[in-house]
């Protein structure tokens, strides 16, 4: 009795990430995808970051909202790439589970945080097309500055909220963990205690976060377009609708994994979708969206230029 409490108390210290593949021989090749993505999303998110703090030209809301963004998106990669470059490069694939449940925190925290700065960048560029003459007393300083310690608020709030419920569990089935990084779903499944309450925040709370800020998204661009439409020239339109181009593709990009990943029919569910698609959104999103703002934002373009000649 003694040592089988002894081995459900060792289960409950530690887990083993299984990773993405059990193939050995591709471990050389993911070693080098992941890290050559992970140095392009720190080198793109921090040059990001370093040019709208160098150019006061671009200290205007939307950049401000952007610089957040870069944070984000380096922070993001940052919770989960190490540790599974770590398990790539040695062959212990284990993770403490104080280790776990802090990278499952700061997960939530940080895709919690994506989906509310792009909703919120949607706003910004709804009252930038459609409310021009009020924008500059629309979106000032005080109110930028709030909306971005709200959606940290709310996103650290969220975390704890979920990050409490997964603590309380106790582990006693598997340490295995099917998935390359502490996502919330895998830890739910290895749970020997009652997750019903786990389960209900994610349908409720946890997908108000998700879908409350993509309705908000979805509605500004309806105003978005609706405006564009009555302008007369062509060259007016696209000019206009040039500004918000490069936010509408990396809300296309972040929001279109998530519905693939949750909102499909759960017979064509599979862990193998999933952890690709968790690559996506966890990885490749945060990677190429300074690319796409800088490679499609004249402003950006022009600050890059700038800094070079310096």
């Amino acid at each position: 009795m003694i040592e089988m409490k002894l081995r459900n108390q060792t289960t409950m210290l530690e887990f083993i990430l299984l990773g993405l593949t059990e193939h050995e021989e591709l471990r050389s090749l993911l070693i080098l995808a992941f890290l050559v993505m992970y140095m392009m999303n720190l080198l793109g998110n921090g040059t990001i970051i370093s040019v709208i703090a160098g150019n006061s030209q671009l200290h205007t809301p939307m950049y401000f909202f952007l610089c957040n963004l870069s944070f984000v998106d380096m922070c993001f990669s940052s919770v989960t790439v190490p540790k599974l470059l770590s398990n790539l490069f040695s062959d212990s694939k284990t993770i403490s589970f104080s280790q776990c449940i802090t990278q499952l925190y700061f997960f939530i925290v940080f895709a919690g945080s994506e989906c509310i700065l792009l909703s919120i960048m949607a706003y910004d560029r709804y009252v930038a097309i459609c409310n021009p003459l009020h924008y500059v007393t629309i979106m000032n300083k005080k109110v930028c500055l709030s909306m971005s310690v709200a959606s940290w608020t709310i996103s650290f709030l969220h975390a704890l909220l979920h990050t409490l419920l997964v603590y309380r569990l106790t582990f006693c089935k598997s340490n295995e963990i099917q998935h390359f990084f502490c996502d919330l779903t895998p830890l739910l499944q290895l749970s020997c205690t009652d997750t019903s309450i786990n389960e209900l925040m994610i349908f409720t709370e946890a997908s108000l976060l998700a879908v409350l800020p993509f309705f908000i998204i979805l509605i500004s661009y309806i105003h978005i377009i609706t405006t564009i439409l009555k302008i007369k020239s062509t060259g007016g339109r696209w000019k206009t609708f040039s500004t918000c181009s490069s936010h509408l593709t990396v809300v296309t990009l972040f929001y279109g994994t998530l519905i693939f990943m949750y909102f499909r029919p759960s017979s064509s569910y599979s862990m193998a979708k999933d952890k690709i698609t968790s690559v996506v959104y966890n990885v490749l999103s945060p990677m190429l969206n300074p690319y796409i703002y800088s490679l499609r934002n004249r402003d950006v373009k022009m600050a890059l230029k700038a800094l070079e000649r310096k």
